[in-house]
């Protein structure tokens, strides 16, 4: 029995415009990623609940892991999501609720996700999360929002990722979630805009009482000593947790603030621009922190600089725009 949720076709599914090959940062993180796909392919722009952006920190050893608040979710369109209780095998649960036209988050191991080719598939074996709407077990084929899109897998990836052979049978059970799509509504545009509103103020009180920017450029001078010391090797790991948390959720924000200036007539512009300044910068100091991991000197300040400012200065005209 083929079970396709939102009868969707992976060869020819369009992605997100926030996914479009034109962004500063075509990926977030895997959570953030999967749910502007699936907000998407719902018919409805996943930037309107991205106020959560505003209220990331610095928590010493990275950003916030930032991710969409399920009562965020719920808040604005409805949707009712909750971890599950795999008891069962994999393939039984997602077989069985997407029979009741429910969507699941589940954890995978990226060995076997092909459209991570050159990151991780077939090279090493790294934890993300997949929103799964489609599911075959007669043809072993597997629908799922991840990364930059929704994809495909099948045959010994699909017997992989869903836990079936010997070599991953035994392994811990995956976390999970439900999503129930029963209540889902889709507000028109006043709605959704005036919904997005009020998380923006919500986020906003949320607000870190110090820059995020500046308690991260406090540590960053001793972090980049123990990147060098290692070789390089935490290179990766350590560009993940903090420029690029920082430079994408600096993204999304902009995302969101460009939206409701169309939506509302607000003048966010300038809040857009400095929002965009981050995340740019951000991804040039990437850039340059892996040559710093090598040895080779490289001048941060001015980058620090930029990104201290431009993010203080749009945080400090959101609360005016929105009395915080």
């Amino acid at each position: 029995m083929n079970l396709n949720v939102l009868g969707l076709d992976a060869e020819s599914y369009q992605r997100s415009e926030l996914h479009g090959q034109d962004r500063i940062w075509v990926e977030t993180n895997c959570y953030v990623d999967l749910w502007i796909e699936v907000l998407h392919a719902l018919g409805t722009p996943p930037q309107a609940c991205a106020a959560f952006t505003f209220s990331i920190d610095f928590d010493d050893d990275q950003f916030s892991f930032f991710k969409y608040p399920l009562e965020d979710l719920r808040f604005m369109w409805g949707l009712d999501v909750n971890e599950m209780n795999p008891w069962l095998p994999l393939e039984e649960h997602l077989e069985l609720q997407l029979s009741k036209g429910r969507l699941m988050t589940v954890e995978i191991d990226s060995w076997f996700l092909p459209d991570t080719a050159g990151v991780s598939y077939q090279l090493e074996h790294v934890k993300t999360s997949i929103a799964a709407q489609m599911i075959n077990r007669d043809e072993q084929r597997l629908g799922y929002f991840h990364g930059q899109s929704y994809y495909e897998i099948s045959g010994a990836d699909y017997q992989g990722a869903l836990r079936l052979t010997p070599e991953t049978r035994d392994q811990l059970p995956p976390y999970t979630e439900l999503v129930k799509l029963d209540r889902f509504e889709r507000p028109d545009d006043n709605e959704l805009a005036r919904r997005a509103e009020v998380l923006v103020v919500q986020h906003l009180k949320r607000r870190p009482t110090q820059n995020p920017v500046t308690k991260f450029r406090r540590q960053f001078h001793a972090d980049l000593v123990r990147l060098i010391d290692g070789g390089g090797s935490r290179f990766h790991g350590y560009a993940f947790a903090t420029l690029r948390q920082l430079g994408a959720a600096a993204e999304m924000a902009a995302s969101l603030t460009s939206w409701l200036e169309s939506a509302t007539g607000r003048a966010l512009k300038p809040a857009t621009e400095d929002l965009l300044v981050v995340s740019s910068t951000a991804k040039s100091a990437q850039f340059k922190m892996a040559r710093a991991a090598t040895g080779r000197p490289v001048d941060f300040e001015p980058m620090f600089d930029q990104m201290q400012h431009a993010w203080g200065n749009a945080l400090d005209a959101l609360e005016s725009h929105y009395g915080g």
